[in-house]
């Protein structure tokens, strides 16, 4: 993934789209999901709550954005779907659209996501302060951040 670990890119500051990548800004419009497997010339695609993410692996190497929609913030779908894109191997840009809370980031980052566009602009220094609030994880996730555990045992690791 072309990541800048947990700083927003400066540019994406002004957009109100936070970005987490440094590479280029896909341009073309999401399409839903029937209409992209549908269209060989689509590399956008939008994921509402209740589509089913596998559908995708065949196409994975054509799909540049991911856009998962969050209708409401009680909706947790979206968090699966952007974790099964990264266990599926997709190293593109997942964008968490829709009702994305700040206090829901820092989690969003774990199951993948690296851009966000909620629907109502989130404060780039809240969104810094509860990416960096805890140092160590507990679990494996997406992101790759090592658990606590297998730092303080290396030895335990490998099994």
């Amino acid at each position: 993934m072309a990541e800048q670990g947990n700083s927003i890119a400066q540019g994406a500051r002004d957009t109100g789209t936070l970005r987490f990548r440094d590479d280029a800004v896909p341009d073309e419009p999401a399409v839903s999901l029937d209409a992209f497997l549908d269209q060989a010339n689509s590399f956008s695609v939008r994921i509402e709550a209740g589509d089913d993410v596998r559908r995708l692996g065949p196409v994975l190497d054509r799909v540049r954005l991911v856009e998962i929609d969050f209708p409401k913030f009680r909706d947790g779908r979206g968090f699966s779907s952007a974790r099964i894109l990264r266990e599926m191997g997709y190293q593109g840009e997942i964008k968490a659209t829709g009702d994305v809370l700040v206090d829901l980031v820092w989690f969003m980052r774990r199951c993948g996501f690296d851009s966000f566009a909620p629907n109502v602009p989130l404060n780039p220094a809240d969104v810094e302060a509860s990416l960096n609030r805890y140092p160590h994880v507990y679990q494996e996730a997406a992101d790759g951040a090592v658990p606590i555990w297998k730092l303080r045992h290396p030895d335990l690791a490998n099994g």
